[in-house]
C-alpha cells in the first residue's frame, strides 16, 4: 500500500497507535519493582521511571503497527496506518525515537542516583529495547512470542528495582517470574478460539502460577487477603469470556491486561507496602475507564 496522501501523527491517532489505555499497567509494574526492591524511594523516582518505561511501551505499540501494516491492511484495515491516517515512515520514526528517549532517561538516572545499580540501568534499557523490537518483528510466526512479551514486562520490574537498589533482591526476581507466567498465559489464552477442547486448556497452567502466588500472599494478613481475592476474582471474570459458547477473546484479553494492576497490588502488599497497593487499585480502575475510550488491543 502506498503512503501518498497520508497525514502526520495527530494526537488522536497517537493515542490509538500507542494503546495508551493500558499505560497504567506499566506504572504499576514500576511501583511493584520499587516496592519489592527493599530500598527507599520517593515520588520523583517513581514518576521519572514511569515516564521512561511509558516511552518504551508506546514505542513497542507503534512499532507493532508499523511492522504489521501489511497484515493489518488485510485483517484490520481500520488501524491507523492501513486507514491512511498516518504513514508507516512516521510511525517508525516515532517508535524508534521513543525507544531512544526511554533509554536516555534511564541513562540519566544511572548518574542521578547514588544507591541504584548505576550502569546496570541503561543496560536493562538496551535489553528491553532489543526485546521490544524482536517481538514486533517476529511475533506472528514465532511460537515463543508470548515469552518475549513476558520478558519485556520482566525487565520493567527489574529495571525499576535496580533504579533504587544496588543489587536485585530475590523477591523482585520471583515477582518478575510470576509476571512472566501471567503474560505467557494471557497471550497464549488469547490465541485460543475456545477452551472447550482439552488441547486448548494448557495456557491456564501458566495462569495458575500467579494464582498460587496470590494465595501465598493472602496468608500474610488482611491486606494480602483482599488483594489476592480481588486478583483471583477478576482473573476468573476475565477467563469467563473464553469459556462461553462463543468466546469473546478481545474482551478477555483487555480484562486480563487490566488485571496486571491487580497482580501488582498483590506484589506490593507482599512487599509490606499495604497503602501503596491502593495506587495499584486506582490504576486498575483507570485502565478500565481508559479502555472504554481507547482500544487496548
Amino acid at each position: 500500500m502506498g503512503e501518498a496522501g497520508t497525514r502526520g501523527l495527530t494526537f488522536g491517532t497517537a493515542l490509538r497507535l500507542g494503546r495508551v489505555s493500558n499505560l497504567p499497567t506499566v506504572w504499576t509494574n514500576v511501583l511493584a519493582g520499587l516496592a519489592l526492591s527493599g530500598a527507599a524511594f520517593g515520588p520523583a523516582l517513581f514518576i521519572v521511571l514511569c515516564i521512561a518505561f511509558s516511552c518504551f511501551y508506546i514505542a513497542g505499540m507503534y512499532l507493532n503497527d508499523a511492522f504489521d501494516r501489511e497484515l493489518d491492511a488485510r485483517e484490520r484495515p481500520e488501524r491507523p496506518i492501513p486507514a491512511g491516517a498516518v504513514s508507516a515512515r512516521t510511525v517508525f520514526a516515532a517508535g524508534f525515537g521513543l525507544l531512544a528517549a526511554g533509554w536516555l532517561i534511564l541513562l540519566g538516572l544511572c548518574y542521578g542516583t547514588t544507591d541504584g545499580a548505576g550502569w546496570r540501568l541503561p543496560v536493562i534499557g538496551l535489553l528491553l529495547a532489543g526485546a521490544i523490537v524482536l517481538y514486533d518483528v517476529w511475533h506472528k510466526a514465532n511460537p515463543l512470542s508470548p515469552v518475549l512479551m513476558g520478558i519485556c514486562r520482566m525487565l520493567v520490574y527489574i529495571g525499576a528495582a535496580l533504579a533504587a537498589a544496588s543489587t536485585l533482591p530475590a523477591d523482585v526476581a520471583l515477582a518478575a517470574a510470576v509476571a512472566l507466567c501471567y503474560l505467557i498465559g494471557l497471550t497464549y489464552a488469547a490465541k485460543q478460539e475456545t477452551l472447550k477442547r482439552v488441547a486448548n486448556l494448557w495456557p491456564l497452567g501458566f495462569l495458575a502460577v500467579p494464582a498460587l502466588y496470590a494465595l501465598w500472599v493472602a496468608a500474610s494478613g488482611m491486606a494480602g487477603l483482599v488483594a489476592a481475592l480481588a486478583f483471583l476474582a477478576w482473573g476468573g471474570y476475565a477467563l469467563s469470556f473464553l469459556l462461553r459458547e462463543r468466546a469473546d477473546i478481545p474482551r478477555a484479553v483487555v480484562s486480563l491486561i487490566a488485571g496486571i494492576c491487580l497482580l501488582d497490588a498483590v506484589f506490593v502488599v507482599g512487599a509490606g507496602h499495604d497503602l501503596l497497593a491502593l495506587v495499584a487499585l486506582a490504576a486498575f480502575g483507570l485502565t478500565l475507564a481508559l479502555q472504554r475510550r481507547i482500544a487496548g488491543t
